[in-house]
């Protein structure tokens, strides 16, 4: 974002239980002054209390989720005007977990305000907070930008991300050059991805009129690069993502499965609104599809070809932790099953785990397009489709959707 709009404060609703018993009330609000929001409790009317209960159908033990009700409430009726909303409960609350759901698909409904939804620990830090707090604000203050369909100029976008470092050049809603490389030292990493893209692209770094950065290196390459554009991931990737499969008109949803996290995205007309980040494990990620790939001897680009060959319902595959993936892989192989049956069930296990944990949250509308590096490995948007019973879309440079969006939303700049 530029300096202006950094400082262009937001209200943030929070719809939270027990976020200040426990502990981590700091953590929100520190999360918020970052991105320069103000989180504000919604204010009610009491009495509201006594059949809100019966207004969302769930009948609550805990006072506190009937607090949460009716806020929710309040803010659907404009009663505390408010910019944005922040849901949030206990990752261990089972009930909580059910309204937490229900307030955010009930304002989602109800209003046209942007709301998230987080579950947190007693050991939720402000970083882990930021980039759902960053995409929170940026949809309530930029839906201008975040509307763009057409990317001009010349421009280009760098994605820092947690295993790989992409770079993309575009002149004209066009991509011209691409660079992808192994995330190891951060600005070095984004130094030679976006000199390959630079080299393909046959233009000069001088000659670029506005670069955005996007990933989990955002801040410190955007700041090395100088760069015009410095967003986070929700934004961005869901920008690209369309941008890439021509689907930037009307509803589509956006799994994005990273190295190290994944993203549930519902996006409308290019923006996005319900979405979820991150899994319980990396058992959900790419990085336990690499781990599989290695185990069986075979480079991560053979292993999709490998699991589409496979029948995964011949091995039982746990990944809701990597480490008893991990071993039931090994178990599997030392009890003689095919290495294309193991691949197959690796495949399955991450979708399946993405639906579990993630794709409940949200509201999942056709078209679906899989991106991200792992969306090049032909088991897993196959293992998708059997599973959701839809066709899964994977664009062309699906794992270049970071860059691609940076680039595409750096373009604003350059009419600026």
């Amino acid at each position: 974002m530029s300096k202006e709009e950094k400082y262009e404060q937001v209200k943030v609703a929070l719809v939270s239980c027990g976020s200040e018993y426990a502990g981590i009330q700091s953590q929100l609000d520190s999360a918020a002054e970052r991105v320069n929001a103000k989180l504000v409790y919604p204010e009610m009317d009491v009495s509201s209390l006594d059949t809100i209960e019966m207004e969302f159908g769930l009948q609550v033990a805990s006072a506190d989720l009937k607090l949460m009700m009716a806020r929710a409430k309040a803010v659907v009726e404009g009663t505390a005007p408010v910019d944005g909303v922040f849901v949030t409960s206990c990752f261990r609350c089972a009930e909580a977990a059910i309204v937490r759901n229900e307030v955010r698909r009930y304002i989602h409904k109800n209003s046209d305000i942007p709301v998230i939804s987080y579950s947190f620990t007693e050991r939720t830090t402000a970083a882990t907070l930021l980039t759902r707090m960053e995409a929170l604000t940026t949809i309530a203050r930029r839906k201008h930008l975040l509307a763009r369909e057409v990317q001009t100029g010349l421009t280009a976008g760098i994605d820092s991300g947690s295993t790989t470092t992409k770079a993309a050049i575009m002149r004209d809603n066009k991509l011209i050059g691409e660079g992808w490389v192994p995330t190891i030292n951060v600005i070095e990493s984004a130094r030679k991805a976006y000199d390959i893209a630079l080299e393909q692209a046959g233009v000069k770094e001088e000659d670029v009129q506005a670069l955005g950065t996007t990933g989990y290196g955002r801040f410190l390459i955007g700041e090395h690069f100088k760069a015009q554009l410095v967003q986070e991931e929700i934004t961005v990737n869901s920008k690209g993502a369309v941008y890439l499969a021509d689907k930037q008109k009307g509803p589509a949803t956006v799994i994005d499965i990273g190295g190290m996290d994944n993203k549930a995205i519902s996006v409308e007309d290019g923006i996005p609104g319900m979405f979820t980040m991150g899994g319980i494990c990396a058992g959900a990620s790419g990085r336990f599809l690499d781990m599989t790939a290695k185990r069986l001897g075979v480079e991560i680009t053979e292993l999709g070809k490998l699991a589409v060959k496979g029948m995964q319902d011949k091995v039982e595959m746990n990944s809701y932790c990597i480490v008893f993936g991990i071993q039931s892989l090994v178990n599997s192989l030392a009890q003689g099953s095919a290495a294309q049956d193991v691949a197959a069930a690796a495949c399955h296990s991450v979708v399946e785990q993405i639906f579990e944990q993630q794709l409940q949250e949200i509201e999942v509308k056709e078209p679906l397009i899989l991106v991200g590096g792992s969306s090049l490995i032909e088991g897993v948007p196959k293992a998708l489709g059997d599973l959701l019973k839809i066709n899964v879309i994977v664009p062309p440079h699906s794992q270049l959707i970071g860059a691609v969006g940076a680039a595409l939303l750096a373009s604003g700049y350059v009419e600026e």
